[in-house]
């Protein structure tokens, strides 16, 4: 065989031994291993897969949202509907909590909204 080092070429043989999986010190990976481990995508944990549910939603909701699907899945377009909700209520919570604090520090809401 040959080997391109730089702008040489050298020959080497190179086998595998027939004992090569008795020279792998590593134990073997088990279902149980792979159950506690921690995936990541670079070293960051990984986002986690989605959970498969069962829901009964009304046909005309179903209908509405295959419709708006298009080229995604419409339990993608679902999916993404309620994250935006989730997000939305947050931010909502947040902005109701902050006007409360100002209201009880005894601004006006004109002075709020001219801040």
């Amino acid at each position: 065989m040959l080997k391109i080092v730089g702008s040489c070429v050298a020959e080497y043989n190179h086998t595998v031994p027939d004992n090569a999986d008795a020279l792998d010190e590593a134990p073997p990976i088990t279902d149980a291993d792979m159950a506690r481990a921690i995936h990541r995508v670079g070293l960051q944990p990984a986002p986690s897969k989605k959970i498969k549910i069962n829901i009964a939603l009304d046909p005309d909701v179903v209908s509405w949202f295959k419709h708006q699907s298009g080229e995604r899945g419409y339990q993608t377009l679902i999916n993404a509907t309620l994250r935006e909700a989730m997000q939305r209520r947050t931010l909502e919570d947040t902005l109701r909590r902050i006007i409360r604090e100002r209201v009880a520090d005894g601004r006006s809401s004109n002075q709020l909204i001219k801040q």
